[in-house]
């Protein structure tokens, strides 16, 4: 077979699944949805702080704002209106979803589903588009709701647990998977736990009534001993439904982010989903322990009828040689202050 052109080997290579390495770097244009939360704050700096990285990010706000820059286009509106897509995608070459709105029912599947698919017809009728990246969630797999006998890897079957956020996360790996099936679209699932930065850590193992996400330890107890573990800087560890310190998965903020970094031009990232998360779980009773010889923080057990979970980053690994420098000792270490 002779191919008279550049393009058309490129594009055979994509229909034969051939395109096992890296895509030619190009000055990328990417639309970042979601651009004013966690992950994309993160993302934006670094990319835009890597002087490897050549390109150009276009940010689409909603309720916030961003502070433009030479490298940074902001403009505003919501994923769920067809004209603003259509405007945010112009010569877009990379787009990095972040948006959601959480457990909000009266305006998730306006983000979730309409927004998702605006953003992927755009994408596929699009001269210029290169790579649609998804930052999917453990919610699509039951996260800590459901047992699991074996590690969680990336041919778990898809398993929501109770509102409709967990359901949001299934619906939107489902329909970037089908967007490979009828468009033979160019995407990557990155499948992320809980993340964490800098005190998020020290924030969720507090009794504090301000806690970092859930379970909201001072609801457990009666009010008065909340106080007293409080004032004993005594913190929870977690009990799963079999009696046993929890292992729960988490990822740190940083390690997400090169995550995606890597995914924007891999080429083993095609069509694929990858788990993206700490090497082991985190671990509550190994955690407990840690804090107890570094810093003499004691710790008082708190059964819960959650299950412990393993969520596999082997294929992130092999793939795309990508590997997180955050585990359970680095994640203590920064929430509290090294030591």
């Amino acid at each position: 077979m002779i191919f008279n052109s550049k393009s058309k080997l490129r594009s055979a290579l994509r229909l034969n699944g051939q395109y096992q390495i890296s895509m030619k770097a190009i000055e990328k244009k990417i639309l970042v949805t979601g651009a004013t939360g966690k992950v994309g704050q993160a993302f934006i700096n670094t990319f835009l702080g890597d002087p490897k990285q050549k390109g150009t990010i276009r940010a689409l706000c909603h309720k916030r704002s961003l502070t433009p820059s030479i490298r940074l286009q902001v403009i505003h509106g919501s994923i769920s209106d067809a004209a603003t897509v259509q405007k945010a995608m112009e010569n877009i070459t990379h787009v990095v979803h972040l948006a959601t709105p959480k457990e909000d029912s009266e305006t998730i599947m306006d983000v979730a589903i309409k927004g998702l698919f605006w953003l992927l017809e755009s994408c596929r009728q699009s001269s210029s588009f290169k790579r649609f990246i998804l930052i999917g969630g453990d919610a699509s797999v039951g996260h800590y709701f459901y047992p699991h006998k074996n590690p969680i890897n990336e041919q778990q079957a898809h398993a929501a647990y109770p509102g409709c956020y967990a359901l949001s996360k299934v619906l939107e790996e489902t329909m970037l998977q089908q967007y490979y099936v009828q468009y033979n679209l160019d995407g990557t699932c990155l499948r992320a736990p809980w993340i964490m930065q800098g005190e998020d850590l020290k924030k969720h193992l507090s009794f504090r009534k301000q806690v970092f996400g859930v379970p909201e330890w001072h609801k457990m107890v009666k009010a008065q001993t909340a106080l007293e573990y409080l004032r004993a800087d005594t913190i929870p560890l977690m009990i799963d439904a079999n009696g046993n310190p929890m292992k729960r998965n988490i990822v740190n903020l940083n390690d997400l982010v090169s995550a995606i970094c890597i995914s924007l031009d891999h080429g083993k990232a095609r069509q694929q989903t990858f788990n993206i998360s700490m090497d082991e779980p985190f671990d509550y009773g190994k955690a407990a322990n840690y804090l107890l010889k570094t810093r003499k923080i004691n710790s008082v057990k708190m059964e819960t009828e959650y299950h412990s979970t393993w969520l596999d980053n082997n294929k992130a690994k092999f793939l795309l040689g990508w590997r997180p420098e955050y585990g359970l000792e680095q994640m203590i270490d920064e929430a509290w202050g090294n030591i």
